[in-house]
Order: structure tokens, then sequence, then C-alpha cells
């Protein structure tokens, strides 16, 4: 048998088995450009193969990695490999800079070129929601790039996936009806059944998962110190844990904010996930200030997924399921309000029992990975 002829049959072979519903799904989940220290598109795509692989299904993660070799050299060898994934389904993994340095992700057109030509079955990840306007002749360029981009990818996928919900955006087309709505998990995989907390911690340990960079830091710092500070004039022994990204960037501006008070700091940068989950589990709330929480905030939901009530601030992202879980809400920027909620979650026995309880419910209905993966898989197949 001929090289070409036993290469049709496979692809004739792969083509039967993505139609068959009793049969596993073989997909592929292409990403490109790596952020550092972490990508939490990287880790997205791991823990969403793991959680495949427990249904019996395989998703290969392909990494074209264009800022390394060069876009000439990484669309070369997407054009070569992507000669067997006819009928496959790839899900083309999305944000601006995943595809460009600056923001400006023309090369994001040229992989949905070659997908197209190749005709897989298409089905994009939008991990960001859309891209708010911005002042200065660049600024506003950029932003208009990106959502035409945005639009230009939603119309070639045949599965449009959208991690906030579609009645959350307005850059969507008419057709945004065949779109499917699927949260994004937490950081971090599964380590058995959360329990409900029933009681207020003895020593309350307030985490801080994730910390903006950059211009941000230090206004997230203080929101952050304002917040335990109001907290420790009511309650004893009260601790803040920082960690993730951004941590040790914001710790200074947090140690000079807290001098004074009798909040305990402890500060660590980016933890493995087991680490990550263990922070999260000693803690007894998770203070989150990263901007509004939404259903794509895998920082928020890794809370959520240990059962912790969320205190946060609220914005155009925030909708179900997200508002299901144990979460406290107040308006952006609103820090009194925000210090308030604190204090009420680690004050009254009843409210926190609540959260966690709406928290354990909501991980394990929208937020795990095996619930992802099957929404996933009922997208494609409907066998679920």
């Amino acid at each position: 048998m001929s090289s070409a002829h036993a290469e049709a049959e496979s692809i004739k072979g792969t083509a039967q088995r993505e139609d068959d519903p009793r049969r596993p799904l073989r997909l592929i989940a292409l990403g490109g450009r790596l952020d550092s220290p972490t990508d939490g598109v990287r880790d997205y795509c791991e823990l969403l193969s793991k959680a495949f692989a427990r249904r019996g299904d395989h998703l290969e993660i392909v990494q074209l990695r264009w800022e390394i070799h060069g876009w000439w050299n990484a669309l070369r060898t997407l054009w070569n490999e992507s000669r067997a994934w006819k009928k496959r389904i790839v899900l083309l993994q999305y944000t601006a800079l995943m595809w460009s340095r600056r923001g400006f992700p023309f090369g994001a057109l040229a992989v949905l070129a070659i997908l197209k030509f190749r005709r897989v079955r298409l089905c994009v990840v939008f991990h960001d929601a859309e891209y708010a306007p911005a002042r200065g002749v660049l600024r506003r360029l950029r932003v208009a790039c990106q959502n035409f981009v945005l639009r230009i990818a939603f119309r070639c996928a045949e599965f449009p996936a959208l991690t906030v919900p579609a009645s959350q955006l307005n850059w969507l087309p008419r057709s945004s009806a065949r779109a499917v709505f699927i949260p994004v998990g937490a950081n971090f995989p599964a380590a058995g059944a959360v329990s409900v907390r029933t009681e207020l911690p003895a020593i309350p340990t307030v985490a801080v998962f994730g910390v903006t960079g950059g211009a941000h830091a230090i206004p997230e710092a203080r929101n952050i110190a304002h917040a335990m500070k109001h907290a420790a004039a009511r309650i004893m022994n009260i601790r803040l844990a920082v960690f993730g990204r951004g941590a040790l960037e914001a710790e200074s501006a947090l140690r000079n904010e807290l001098g004074g008070s009798n909040v305990g700091l402890r500060v660590f940068g980016v933890l493995p996930g087991d680490e990550v989950r263990e922070h999260l589990t000693q803690a007894g709330v998770l203070l989150f200030v990263r901007g509004p929480i939404s259903s794509r905030r895998g920082s928020a939901i890794a809370g959520i997924a240990c059962g912790l009530p969320v205190v946060g601030y609220r914005g155009p992202e925030t909708a179900p399921p997200i508002t299901e879980a144990g979460v406290l809400l107040v308006e952006s920027n609103d820090r009194e309000a925000l210090a308030e909620s604190l204090v009420r979650v680690l004050t009254n026995q009843e409210l926190y029992a609540e959260l966690s309880q709406r928290s354990v419910a909501a991980a394990e209905k929208y937020f795990s990975w095996d619930s992802i993966a099957a929404q996933f898989a009922q997208a494609f197949t409907g066998r679920e």
C-alpha cells in the first residue's frame, strides 16, 4: 500500500471515529506563545487533557512557538503537521498576546487560514472576553485590531467556545446563538471531594491568589491592605497569605501598607498547583481584587474549587454561573464595601457556611475539569 493511500485510510478512520459518538474523541489543543513565569492557557490545556483522558478521550497539545522559531517556520510546521488533521476537532486557544507580542494578533488569521484549508472541525476557545475602548491613536488601533480578529475567529469556528456568557459580550455577531459557553476551571487538578465548611476558622486566614503586575500592583496592594486593616480592627490574630503571579512584586507595598497593624503577612511567589490548593484549603476566605470576578478568572475559581467563600468586585463580565457560587461581591473599586464584606464573611458563621456550601455545589456542577470536559464533549457530539 502506498504511503499516500495509507495516509488517506488513516484520515478516513479518524473521521469515522470523530463522527461516531460511541467511540473516543481524538482532539488537538493548539496554542501559541507561552507566557512567563506561568502560562494559564497552557495549564488549562493540560488539565483539560487529563479530564478528557478520564473519559477515555484523547486531547493532544500542540504548541506553535512562533516567538522562538519565527512566524515563517511556525506556519510551515503547522502546514505540514495539519495534513493529518482533516475532520479532527482542533481547539484553537485564543488570546491576543498568545498570537502577538504587542497585541496586534494578525498571526492568528494566518493560523485560522491554514486550519480552514485543512478542513478541521474548528473550535476557537476565547480566553479573552473583549477589549475595552482605549485612549490614544495607537491604543485605539490595537483595540480595533483585536476586536476585528475576535469577530473573524468567531465566524471561522464551527464551535465558538466562550469563557464568558454571550449575554455579557458586545462584539458577538448576530450568529452568536451557535456559540457554546464553557467556563474555565481552577489552576490545579482536583484532589477528591471538597467538604463544606460549617465553622469559621479558629485563626482567620485570608488568601489572595495572584496580583496584577506593573502599574496595577500598588493600587491592588492598597486595596488588599485596606480590607485587611479594617478586618483586623474587628478580628484578632487575622492573617494574610498572598501567593501566585505578581505576589512578590507587591510584597514591599503590602508590608508598607500593613505596617503597624496586627495582620500577619506571608508572601510566596509562583507555586506548583498542589501547593496553591494546599494554601487555599488552609485559608478561610479568598479575597479577589484582580478586577471583576467572572467565569474566565481561573484564580477566583480556584477558591471556589476549594469550597471557599470569595469576596471581590462585580463588573460587566459577572454573571451566572459564577454568581451561583459562594461569592460576596461589591461594585468595582469600592474598597470600603469590599472591607465590610470581608468582615461580614469572617464574623457571621451562618453566612460563612452558606457561601461555602454554594462554592462546593458550583464547583462540582460548573467548574470541575470533568464537568468542563463533559460540556465540550456534549458540544462536539451531543453524546452526554
